[in-house]
């Protein structure tokens, strides 16, 4: 009786009680022993008992069985569970099972309420030691969550570290990656320029050959600062346009005499044909440049020699440009990525920006841009603009 006393003295549930209250607490309280993993109560059941841990240990789980159980608890020597279903009468809130074989005290409602009848002043003594639990768990659940709050402050700075890293290791995997496309795109017309520099100094007393060099060089040149424009237009995400009034027969000379060298040494024919001329309100220097993208992959998807054709005709309200090839064509995944950036599926290579521009030009223009293709049989682009009077 002695040992049992000292036992439930250590509980907060009766640390107000005085010495005759206790003894007949302690006449009611029955031993029991479980084995491991052995469930006490089940949540929902009737609360009609509450426990004391002599040896061993409980552990107290909510959803337990379900496929989301949570582990709210792990009751020791000395700890009291289950005692405020019996003071609040409701069903039991959670499962208890012991781990490990387990020594128990367990006093039943009934007999707990009688001996509170007997005596007023129990009740009192309940209502402290509840209130005590209660202040102790709030500022316990209080505790918590400013450690639960610490951690997600730690964790969401140490996030946004991690953020800043992985978008820093993107960029500079992207600058690696444009810088490599955009100095393959530079290095051919430079490659192209030197050649006929170093033929100007071999050939100065030859005026014809002088001229054609030196025209060479200024296209070659227009290509590179074509190339700068593009860039120019991609980083500000923006086009501005300016509009004049177009001659759509002098832009596709223009377009020729520009290609037709480099179309002439792969063997590409070109093939032209104009039913409408204008004159069109369109930015002469970006559509011409959208053109040179197109013809330019025209002439990668040509290596073996084909045909380049650009027609231009009209509806009652529209104008079309057409650009076409006999070159290899594209599969039904390349087709689905065409118009993204830095998407290059040519072998010869590029910034993979050209036809992204050339969307974005024909767009900027109120018009609209289709692709057509199959593999061995070319490539069509269709540009439609509004004719705007």
């Amino acid at each position: 009786m002695n040992k049992m006393l000292e036992l439930l003295r250590e509980i907060y549930f009766f640390q107000n009680l005085d010495d005759s209250t206790m003894e007949k607490i302690a006449k009611v309280c029955r031993r029991m022993t479980v084995a491991d993993k052995e469930i006490i109560f089940r949540e929902g059941d009737e609360a009609n008992d509450f426990y004391l841990v002599l040896s061993g240990s409980v552990e107290v789980w909510k959803d337990y069985g379900s496929a989301e159980p949570d582990m709210l608890a792990l009751h020791k020597n000395g700890h009291l569970f289950g005692e405020m279903a019996i003071v609040d009468e409701l069903p039991r809130s959670a499962t208890v099972l012991s781990c490990g074989k387990t020594e128990l005290l367990s006093i039943s409602r009934s007999d707990f309420f009688e001996i509170v009848q007997e005596d007023a002043s129990i009740a009192l003594s309940l209502m402290r030691s509840v209130s005590s639990m209660v202040r102790n768990s709030n500022e316990s659940f209080v505790e918590g969550l400013r450690e639960k709050n610490r951690n997600l402050e730690k964790a969401n700075q140490e996030l946004k570290e991690a953020q800043a890293e992985l978008l820093r290791a993107e960029r500079l995997s992207a600058l690696g990656k444009f810088s490599s496309l955009i100095l393959h795109d530079i290095r051919n017309p430079l490659s192209v320029i030197r050649g006929y520099a170093e033929m100007i100094t071999l050939n100065q007393a030859k005026e014809d050959k002088l001229k054609k060099y030196a025209n060479r060089i200024v296209s070659e040149t227009d290509r590179i600062n074509r190339l700068a424009n593009e860039l120019l237009d991609y980083s500000r995400g923006e086009i501005r346009l300016n509009i004049a009034i177009v001659n759509l027969r002098d832009l596709v000379k223009k377009l020729i005499e520009d290609i037709q060298e480099r179309f002439a040494s792969h063997a590409i024919k070109i093939a032209s044909k104009v039913d409408f001329a204008g004159p069109v309100l369109f930015d002469h220097e970006r559509i011409f440049r959208a053109l040179c993208n197109l013809a330019d992959n025209a002439r990668k998807a040509m290596q073996d020699g084909g045909i380049f054709s650009i027609y231009i005709h009209s509806d009652e309200n529209s104008f079309f440009i057409e650009v076409s090839d006999t070159g290899i064509g594209m599969s039904k995944d390349v087709l689905e990525h065409i118009f993204e950036p830095f998407c290059s599926f040519s072998k010869s290579g590029g910034t993979g920006l050209g036809t992204c521009i050339v969307k974005s030009v024909v767009e900027a223009h109120n018009g609209s841009l289709t692709v057509t293709s199959e593999e061995g049989k070319g490539t069509l682009f269709v540009m439609k603009f509004p004719i705007m009077s």
